[in-house]
């Protein structure tokens, strides 16, 4: 796995830089939370500004999946407002793009994102894969996912891979509730948080914390006084999850102590503690 193990950044503390690697965005502003340095693929925050647009056709050599944070990116005539999610696969054609307000976006890339002009090759595009319009406002929370997994929690999801069962979805859980038993999965997971607080073993996550877990890293258990709303990914498959037999202590004021790659531990090592305003 060429991914480092990233548990827990606060987004808000790494450094916006300008223009998305691959040269398909210069004009936007970068946030890299995680990158395979081997395939070119990632997971990032994209700042797009006031006025942005592009007229001309164009696609990516790589998928794109995005998921709106704040303000409204439009395609191919489409708005996608806050908390809208698409699954892009390489391929794909973007006949018009703009963001006439300006947006954040949450995007995460198979690979380095290139851009090409027009529609290329139709054999690039899996349109099997293709997930091009969701709202997570819009649907039925499911729970009961597992009979270990504490209550208090619902799920929906986004999207499910038809090859290999990838699994993109948002998770809800109510104030108060606190799991006692740590757990791993065969595949990774992966995390944005996009409100309220969640209290885990290397410390207190914000509005704005990620992680990139490989597979078969114990962690947990976890707990929020606030409730909370969290976007979740897996790559290698769906998900399962293993728990410990016994149960464990929980504190709900853990030592801060997260792990991270040499790259991202400047921007980690104190507790973030800004306002939750605008903390996306």
């Amino acid at each position: 796995m060429s991914r480092p193990f990233i548990e827990f950044i606060q987004q808000q503390a790494v450094p916006w830089q300008q223009g998305l690697y691959g040269g398909a965005r210069p004009d936007v502003e970068v946030r890299m939370l995680s990158l395979d340095d081997e395939t070119g693929a990632s997971s990032l925050l994209l700042r797009y500004p006031p006025g942005w647009s592009r007229s001309e056709p164009e696609h990516l050599l790589a998928d794109e999946e995005l998921f709106v944070l704040r303000g409204e990116l439009q395609m191919n005539g489409r708005a996608y407002p806050q908390y809208a999610y698409a699954h892009l696969p390489a391929g794909y054609v973007r006949e018009t793009q703009a963001s006439p307000g300006g947006a954040e976006v949450l995007a995460f890339f198979s690979g380095e994102p290139a851009a090409r002009p027009g529609s290329g090759s139709h054999q690039l595009l899996d349109e099997s894969r293709l997930v091009e319009y969701v709202h997570a406002l819009d649907g039925d929370w499911g729970g009961n996912f597992h009979p270990q997994f504490p209550p208090g929690a619902g799920r929906k999801f986004l999207r499910r891979d038809p090859h290999d069962g990838e699994e993109t979805w948002v998770l809800g859980t109510m104030p108060l509730r606190n799991g006692r038993r740590p757990e791993k999965h065969p595949v990774v997971e992966e995390m944005y948080l996009l409100s309220g607080e969640l209290v885990g073993h290397v410390g207190k996550m914000r509005p704005g914390a990620y992680f990139w877990r490989p597979p078969e890293e114990w962690h947990g258990p976890f707990g929020s006084l606030t409730g909370n709303l969290m976007l979740f990914r897996t790559k290698g498959g769906p998900l399962s999850t293993v728990y410990t037999e016994d149960e464990v202590d929980f504190t709900w004021m853990p030592e801060h102590r997260p792990v991270l790659p040499p790259d991202l531990e400047p921007h980690g090592r104190e507790p973030w503690l800004g306002c939750a305003c605008g903390a996306f």
